[in-house]
């Protein structure tokens, strides 16, 4: 059997942290470093960022690329933004030390969306190190996008998919909140809107790009919207406080034309504790065509926790896939590693 595959993870915030926890669970697997940008962590033992009393005795670096040269892992767990054009930079630098890369930067879930031509430089040099790269994560990357398609699989004819996520923000860290307009006034959020600085959902262009390419549609306009969903109700995290009057989270809809009608609606309302304002999440997929498909599931799936899962679960498909570049709709359906993940792995 090979030698246990070899992970470093590259963020340190909210998701770094859990995605470290579960890779120190997993057999087979060896965390030989932790990257954070944050400068007060360097030579942190890890410990101290999962919330361990008992070091483990490895420390978070500062220097990716040092840490990167010295190590050589298998694989990088990426999880620091959300853009492609933010993201590519550290990908490559983890390329080039022959890695496999797994992010979970939402637009690198479909980055030639977005991206065209930083898509190509990264899958140049992924084959060039003989390597891969994924996007993953719970949306996009799985619910309003894998499951969609995986859904339409049992359809002679596809008509029209609304699909609509209602999730809680509460997991989330300041960054995730910030760009959600969490905790500030409706009129502050829609001038976040107009400047950039309120995003609400990443990925919606994503995932009706992966929807569409899979059933052979051409998509000729993505429309988007985002409203805030404003508390009656005062609501606290860890990292906010929402008053009555300010924004608890934000309602975004993607809408994918094609021949002058909307054939995919994506709607993902999205706020901090729902529960305190009567809503219960879920997640609800309903395709109209032959036959008409309805899916639905309630409470949500958890959003934080299945995301870290999907970064380590697709560990063994990016190493067994042939170098380049994939989207989650590429590559073999996602499960739970439950034993060695080295018997996963091809050749052994």
């Amino acid at each position: 059997m090979r030698q246990p595959v070899k992970v470093v993870v590259w963020g340190t915030g909210q998701m770094g942290t859990g995605i470290i926890k579960l890779v120190l669970q997993k057999t087979g697997m060896d965390l030989v470093g932790v990257i954070s940008a944050r400068k007060e962590r360097e030579g942190m033992d890890v410990s101290g960022i999962i919330g361990r009393d008992k070091p483990i005795g490895l420390t978070v670096s500062a220097d990716a690329g040092k840490l990167l040269a010295a190590v050589k892992p298998d694989v990088v767990l990426h999880a620091t933004t959300s853009r492609v054009v933010d993201a590519a930079g550290e990908i490559e630098t983890a390329l080039n030390v022959s890695a496999n890369v797994i992010s979970i930067a939402e637009e690198m879930s479909f980055p030639r969306c977005g991206s065209p031509e930083l898509s190509d430089e990264i899958e140049a040099t992924a084959k060039k190190n003989k390597v891969s790269v994924l996007g993953t994560g719970i949306n996009p990357g799985f619910v309003l996008d894998l499951l969609v398609i995986a859904l339409t699989g049992v359809c002679f004819r596809v008509d029209s998919i609304t699909a609509r996520r209602v999730n809680d923000l509460s997991p989330y860290g300041p960054s995730v909140l910030r760009t959600q307009g969490v905790g500030i006034t409706p009129e502050e959020f829609h001038k976040g809107v107009a400047d950039g600085s309120v995003v609400g959902h990443f990925g919606f262009p994503e995932s009706i790009s992966m929807i569409a390419r899979s059933l052979g549609w051409e998509i000729e306009r993505i429309e988007q919207t985002r409203e805030p969903i404003v508390s009656t109700v005062e609501r606290t995290t860890p990292f906010v406080t929402v008053k009555p009057g300010l924004t608890a989270g934000c309602k975004h809809t993607g809408i994918g034309y094609m021949k002058g009608k909307p054939v995919i609606t994506l709607i993902h309302p999205q706020q901090v504790h729902p529960h305190m304002a009567d809503v219960t999440t879920g997640d609800y997929i309903e395709i109209t065509g032959d036959p008409n498909v309805s899916f639905s599931g309630s409470p949500e799936i958890p959003g934080g926790v299945g995301t870290e899962a999907l970064a380590v679960n697709m560990i063994p498909q990016i190493i067994n896939a042939v170098p380049g570049l994939y989207t989650m709709a590429d590559l073999p359906v996602p499960a739970a590693i439950m034993g060695d993940v080295r018997k996963l792995i091809g050749g052994n």
